[in-house]
Order: structure tokens, then C-alpha cells, then sequence
């Protein structure tokens, strides 16, 4: 039978998976089909019905008009957590979770393995891994989630589209990047002028690089936005490894 969910989310749709897709607009076309067998009574939840469901006044986060909790009980980092939970929080309420049930799961939530995962802190600097960020979209929150001094690893398998994307957030919140994998020469060429960018033989050399490099109070962050099968099997393996070598500095 056809995928038919009661309850379907779109958060954005960023440039990814070109390789596979051919274009942005084919890629965007094969997400909304998450919505395609939707019927009445089901709910489909994209960015325009989130910010119209959803709100933030006064540092508290409000579903539907009712409020659910004050964003600093949420405990992970980054911007674009708020737009996570937003969507989850209407998500939850639309399908008759109680308001309570969800304002505990928004505080309790401690974050997923290789989504900016805090690894160690070793001699003051902060080893973050964020592996999963695969894509420039989700590499530019990994990088803004840091006010600066941030020391980021970038790089691995190319997906068909460029690094442009990462110029900003870079040029903002980086104090260096090590350039790892296939996709060095289009980080290097798409990134030129808005940091120090340093390439690495792999993951090892960039880690044992930035953290030479890092001092107290900066961060080391492994946040690729490419894909990883270049030199792993995949983005958690490649997360993995980023954890063994930062254990390594213990």
C-alpha cells in the first residue's frame, strides 16, 4: 500500500543530493512527495504552516496560542534548534500529544549522535562532531551554532553542487579550515579569502592540525557538508573515527 503518514513535516529544502537528482527543482519535487497521499484528517506541516501555528513571545515558545515552555529550558545549541522544535512541538499538538508531554521532551531532548555532538574538551579547546552535516545548509548551522574561533573540519565526497553557501558562516565564525577528501579543490576554490584554508591527507592530519592550532575557548569542529563515502562508509562511521581521534588527545 501506498506511504500514507498521519502526520507529515517538511522543515526546508535546501541544494543536496544533485548528484542524484539532477537539479534543485527535481529534488524539491521528489521531498514533497511526503505530502502526496496525505488525505482529509491528515496533517501536512511545512515552514508557512509552522510559523502560522507556531510562536515565540517574550522568549517563550507557544503552539497554537498555548504556551509550551521558555527557550532557555531547551538545551541544545544553535538557531535552527528553534525552527526544530516549532515543528515538532505543532507536529506533536496536531496529533493529540498532550502540551505537557511535549514541553517535557523539548527540555529532556539531549540531541542525536554526529549532530553537533559534543565530543571532549581537551586542554580548554571544545571537539564538537557533527558528521551528519552533509550539506552546506546544515554545515552553516553546524558553523553558526559557535560565535567564533571555530577551527572547521570541511570536506569528503562531492554530492554535485558547490560550497559558495559557506562563504558567510566562514567568513563570520571560522579561524581556520582544514580541507579533507575529494572535495578539497572546490572548498578551496569556492572558499578562497574567507579564512586561512589548510589542506589535510585526511581526517587524522585535520584533527591533529586544528587542534595545534586551537586555543582555550575555541572549538574543533567537525562539520563537512559533503558526504562521506570517499573514505568511509558512511557519515556515522566517519563520526566515529572523528570521536577515536579526539579521544586519542585525552
Amino acid at each position: 500500500s501506498a506511504f500514507r503518514p498521519e502526520c507529515a513535516v517538511l522543515l526546508n529544502v535546501e541544494e543536496d543530493h544533485l548528484d542524484r537528482h539532477g537539479d534543485v527543482a527535481a529534488y524539491r519535487e521528489a521531498k514533497l512527495r511526503i505530502f502526496a497521499n496525505q488525505g482529509p484528517g491528515d496533517h501536512a506541516l511545512d515552514p508557512t504552516a509552522t510559523a502560522a501555528e507556531t510562536s515565540v513571545t517574550g522568549g517563550v515558545l507557544s503552539v497554537r496560542g498555548e504556551p509550551l515552555l521558555a527557550l532557555d529550558e531547551i538545551r541544545l545549541r544553535g538557531a535552527h534548534i528553534l525552527e526544530n522544535a516549532r515543528a515538532a512541538a505543532l507536529a506533536a499538538r496536531a496529533t493529540g500529544v498532550p502540551a505537557e508531554a511535549v514541553a517535557l521532551a523539548l527540555r529532556k531532548f539531549a540531541g542525536v549522535a554526529h549532530r553537533l555532538e559534543e565530543v571532549a574538551t581537551v586542554d580548554g579547546v571544545l571537539y564538537v562532531n557533527d558528521s551528519k552535516a552533509t550539506n552546506v545548509a546544515s554545515a552553516v548551522k553546524g558553523i553558526e551554532a559557535f560565535e567564533g574561533g571555530v577551527h572547521a573540519i570541511l570536506g569528503g565526497s562531492l554530492k554535485g553542487g558547490g560550497f559558495a553557501g559557506l562563504r558567510d558562516a566562514v567568513e563570520a565564525r571560522c579561524r581556520a579550515c582544514h580541507l579533507i577528501g575529494e572535495a578539497q579543490e572546490r572548498l578551496a576554490a569556492d572558499l578562497a579569502g574567507a579564512a586561512p584554508l589548510l589542506r589535510a591527507g585526511g581526517l587524522e592530519e585535520a584533527v591533529a592540525r586544528a587542534s595545534e592550532a586551537a586555543l582555550p575557548g575555541e572549538v574543533v569542529l567537525l562539520s563537512p557538508a559533503c558526504a562521506s563515502y570517499d573514505a568511509f562508509r558512511d557519515y556515522e562511521e566517519r563520526g566515529e573515527h572523528f570521536r577515536a581521534l579526539v579521544r586519542g588527545l585525552e
